[in-house]
């Protein structure tokens, strides 16, 4: 077993409310500086920037996990983990089939650029990325499992996207085996006021979407890293996530 020190909710300059200076090179290169070893790519409803995050990952020795942040139809936000990357980009091009087909406008709502992971820039995203998916929260879990997916909802300590602050409460479905907070302060105000959470496990990540914002090595996790690599981490971490453990 191995303790890994973890950011699971990062934007990329592919979201259009992440700054520019959001590269894959740029996070990754952050992430390293901040002690983390694994690492989260979660741009709105897309996975096209993964690709670049692998690579500059591996360049800086972290272990990447490909993901998104999925608006739902209720506009809740649900992170989506995946082990493999190729898989996570076949989510991504269904997902895109989800989305209201809105053009977006930069000067509004911000750039939507797709990178390479040496910040070489491939092409943008021409529809907006923050539209909701026209899948409530039970089909979006269902179709995360479907893929392998790891799926729970994210920052759920927060008024806007919250499950919570939308819902009333926390659901008993679908069966979510972890949830995340922005703020790791609000984990007992929660557990008092809804008890379900008692039973499932705490994630707490940055949803950055600056530079300064990813996390430092606080948030770990102990894995099942034998025999060691990359790819066994990865696969343990949403494993874990998908079927959940003792807390």
């Amino acid at each position: 077993m191995g303790r890994y020190y973890y950011d699971l909710h990062i934007h990329s300059c592919l979201s259009p409310c992440g700054d520019d200076d959001m590269t894959p090179a740029n996070i990754a290169g952050m992430a390293a500086l901040n002690g983390l070893q694994i690492v989260a790519l979660t741009d709105h409803n897309s996975t096209k920037n993964c690709p670049g995050f692998f690579e500059a990952c591996k360049r800086n020795g972290l272990i990447p996990i490909p993901g998104m942040e999925l608006t739902t139809a209720e506009e809740i936000h649900l992170i989506c983990l995946f082990d493999e990357l190729q898989t996570a980009m076949h989510f991504g091009e269904e997902i895109d089939g989800y989305l209201i087909p809105v053009k977006n406008r930069p000067k509004i709502f911000g750039e939507q650029i797709i990178m390479d992971g040496s910040d070489t820039v491939l092409g943008e995203v021409e529809n907006l990325l923050l539209t909701a998916a026209t899948l409530p929260v039970e089909r979006a879990y269902e179709l995360c499992s479907d893929y392998g997916g790891a799926c729970f909802p994210a920052h759920i300590d927060r008024e806007a996207n919250g499950i919570v602050a939308i819902l009333g409460a926390f659901p008993e479905e679908p069966a979510f085996s972890c949830f995340e907070l922005n703020d790791s302060g609000n984990l007992e105000k929660l557990k008092k006021a809804y008890p379900i959470l008692n039973s499932l496990r705490e994630l707490t990540s940055s949803d950055a979407h600056r530079l300064w914002e990813i996390s430092d090595a606080v948030n770990s996790i102990e894995l099942d890293d034998e025999p060691y690599s990359g790819e066994n981490v990865r696969k343990a971490l949403i494993k874990l996530l998908r079927e959940g453990d003792s807390v």
